[in-house]
């Protein structure tokens, strides 16, 4: 973000600051209440900004509140040092795009940087500057929840995306009109959680962290990300917020990355309770690391300045840093808070997008991109014919999401509206003639407990006062004077999200008794899934003609099932992670190594060999998705078999659209070097393209294969890591998804 100007901005207000203003600078609050305009108020945040005192403020909820806070830091601020604003826009801001991981099903990087050029608009017209997004944590264990803002299982798919979000977010130019910067988050390996359980930490290999963790971060650093946050969790033994090596040492020693760090919720507070020392000391380890702002703990603000004159000795945490040393520290965590600020044209002009120009974008075009992307992100699993339906088919729509709203926003929605959704019985009457029959037929959940958990952000699950057997009874008898039953289940919103694991992530049971009871009637079933994780959805399919995960769409969410029911759009979403059949099965990709006993014969299929899982019930594989037709793929064709380092060799295969309908289909590359010093991955996804194909048409496509897609980290170290490339053969899949391929070998000599 810095340029010459800029620099020597920040360079002369250096000069002129007192120590007590550079350490202001790096105290970022929330907003709570906001204040008003011209109130003498006497809040804790009103103290703290007519004293200097805030760098930044996060949590504000109109343009109104974001440009009296300004006016009184303004005021409070010698050198009229400008505040920068900040919010959680995960997957959009008022306008609620999908989650993030149902985003990533769509396979469409330009599809996700509209979204998130939509959201940064929108987010910019209330004052906002910057966003904590995109969250780029690979995962692969479904017991966690935040696996909802994820990009998925996979590095190469979450790269792409982390490079989409910040074009999108951020443009040419986070400091431009309808702009904000972007912030990568959780650095790193926060979705790594020992045993799916939120915050807790990741013990793995350090080449696990440099081939699958850290690389969506250096492409969301190649395509200019301004910020990063740091994650809650541990490395290695490490706390993130702690984490020199990584931080100072390779997001900025190796990437080049020079924005801003900042910490994440009391992050730096919560090093004392992860053992690293004292307030003092986990202070000193937090700057001394790269976290350059302090997010609401205001240790920094409370322990900076008796640390700045006179150092710090704690042989106990191996910590021992003169008070010069501090104050350089602080030094350059304010220069490099100054400098995020005039990268955003803040330090020129302290009312940028503030002043309520450009305006909030059409929030009716808003509406149109998000019911496209939410059609574009449902995945077709099963369809035994029975889908598309007619318009005049007789509907039966059950199930306890069938006119729900506020779930379908999804976690993390913290502008959305639910007034704003329009529920899927709404959305499928206004395409079908007669209008469905609608029943509940369950409860989304049967514990109270539960219940009262899953509405900690306000009310999203009630209890139907009838008993459960008048309720089936009901939903059975509408699905017997039905022709079709479109069935809506899944998740409540804030069963994913942060500090929402669970044990079994699966179909609550009350709703997996519902579907046992339609099965029973004979009527077709069409099962829509709407959750915010990879559910274990086994047996499942054995009940319906038609399965559909749907994800949590968004305000129009509902309505891009509705589309795809009907046919007025074309299914082409492909899963982002693998769908276990049951929840003991995760974690679980299509990464996994191998081993030196692997499953064969009728256990073959990812490897199961679970005692109590049929062995028909299988997992649904990562890049999975079906189509309203049929796509052939013709034999892979290499250019050459045998290729030296620095040649490039082409991968070739025509596919042909054999059905009536067109497709968009989402053809994948992997990779898998059989031969190499360490175990390496069965396959790893190293390349995918999107064609359109028109009913009856034949495309080639074609990739470009490179010695860098074989190359592999040994790590025995963080710091003494190689990246390394061995000659001999690998083999080239490609196909719809990481299970149903084609297979070449190609070998590189020496």
């Amino acid at each position: 973000m810095g340029n010459r100007s800029s620099e020597d901005a920040v360079a002369r207000l250096m000069a002129e600051m007192t120590l007590a203003e550079k350490i202001g600078q790096l105290n970022l609050l929330a907003a709570g209440e906001g204040l008003t305009t011209g109130a003498a108020t006497d809040t804790p945040l009103a103290k703290r900004l007519d004293a200097g005192e805030v760098g930044a403020i996060f949590g504000t909820k109109s343009l109104a509140s974001a440009q009296a806070l300004q006016e009184r830091a303004l005021a409070g601020s010698r050198l009229k040092i400008p505040l920068f604003f900040a919010e959680d826009v995960i997957h959009g801001h008022r306008t609620v795009f999908p989650l993030p991981l149902a985003l990533a099903a769509s396979w469409d990087m330009a599809l996700i940087e509209a979204t998130a050029g939509f959201a940064a608009a929108e987010a910019a017209a209330e004052g906002l500057h910057q966003v904590y997004a995109p969250m780029i944590d690979v995962t692969r264990d479904a017991r966690w929840g935040r696996m909802a803002e994820s990009p998925g299982e996979d590095p190469h798919l979450a790269g792409a995306i982390a490079a989409a979000m910040t074009r999108g977010l951020q443009g040419t130019d986070p400091a431009a009109p309808g702009r904000v910067a972007a912030c990568l988050k959780h650095f790193v390996a926060y979705g790594a959680p020992l045993s799916g359980r939120d915050y807790d930490n990741a013990s793995l290999a350090w080449e696990d962290l440099l081939e699958i963790y850290l690389p969506p971060f250096a492409d969301g650093v190649a395509a200019g990300a301004a910020s990063v946050m740091a994650a809650f969790n541990a490395v290695n033994k490490l706390p993130m917020h702690a984490h020199g090596p990584l931080i100072e040492g390779w997001l900025r020693g190796r990437t080049g990355f020079d924005g801003l760090v900042v910490s994440d919720y009391t992050g730096i507070r919560e090093l004392s309770a992860h053992g690293l020392g004292a307030p003092a000391t986990v202070v000193l380890r937090a700057l001394a690391a790269g976290i350059d702002m302090d997010m609401v703990g205001e240790d920094y603000l409370t322990h900076l300045p008796a640390l700045a004159e006179t150092g710090l000795k704690a042989p106990e945490a191996g910590l021992t840093l003169s008070a010069e040393r501090v104050r350089a520290l602080i030094d350059r965590a304010c220069a490099r808070v100054l400098g995020f600020k005039a990268g955003l044209g803040l330090l020129d002009d302290p009312w940028r997008g503030l002043t309520g120009s450009p305006a909030a974008p059409d929030r009716a075009e808003g509406r149109k991109l998000a019911r496209k992307a939410a059609a574009r992100s449902a995945v077709l699993l099963k369809n035994d014919g029975l889908l598309p339906l007619s318009p005049d088919t007789r509907l039966a729509l059950i199930g306890p999401l069938a006119d729900d709203r506020a779930n379908m926003l999804g976690t993390w929605s913290v502008s959305g509206r639910a007034e704003d959704v329009t529920p899927l019985l709404e959305a499928v009457g206004a395409l079908a003639a007669p209008p469905p029959s609608h029943a509940a037929g369950c409860n989304l959940v049967e514990d109270d407990w539960l219940i009262e958990r899953l509405n900690v952000h306000g009310t999203t699950v009630t209890r139907d006062p009838r008993s459960e057997a008048n309720m089936l009874a009901e939903a059975v008898a509408a699905a017997k004077a039905a022709d079709v039953v479109l069935v809506a289940l899944g998740e409540a919103k804030e069963h994913a999200g942060e500090s929402s694991s669970r044990l079994c992530p699966d179909l609550p049971a009350p709703q997996r008794r519902l579907l046992d009871a339609l099965a029973t009637t004979g009527t077709p079933l069409v099962v829509a899934v709407f959750a915010g994780r990879a559910l274990a959805l086994g047996g499942i399919e054995q009940q319906c003609g038609a399965l559909l995960y749907a994800w949590h769409g968004g305000i129009a969410g509902p309505e891009g099932v509705a589309d795809l029911v009907f046919g007025r759009a074309e299914p082409s979403g492909r899963l982002p992670v693998t769908l276990p059949a049951a929840p003991g099965q995760t974690p679980l990709s299509h990464a996994e190594d191998p081993t030196g006993r692997p499953w064969t014969g009728r256990f073959a299929k990812f490897r199961t060999g679970w005692l109590d899982l049929a062995d028909d019930s299988q997992p649904y594989p990562f890049g999975f998705g079906l189509s309203y037709t049929e796509v052939d793929y013709g034999p892979p064709r290499l250019s050459a078999t045998e290729a030296r380092p620095g040649e490039r060799i082409s991968l070739s295969v025509t596919l042909t659209n054999t059905g009536a309908r067109p497709a968009i289909e989402t053809v994948q590359l992997y990779l898998s070097d059989p031969e190499a010093r360490i175990t390496r991955p069965a396959r790893r996804l190293v390349a995918f393209c999107q064609v359109e194909l028109a009913p009856g048409e034949e495309r080639e496509v074609t990739f470009e294969i490179g010695a860098e897609m074989a190359q592999y980290p040994l790590a025995p170290s963080l710091e003494a890591a190689e990246w390394v490339r061995d000659p001999g053969r690998i083999l080239l899949h490609v196909g719809p998804n990481s299970r149903d391929t084609l297979s070449e070998t190609l070998t590189w000599l020496a």
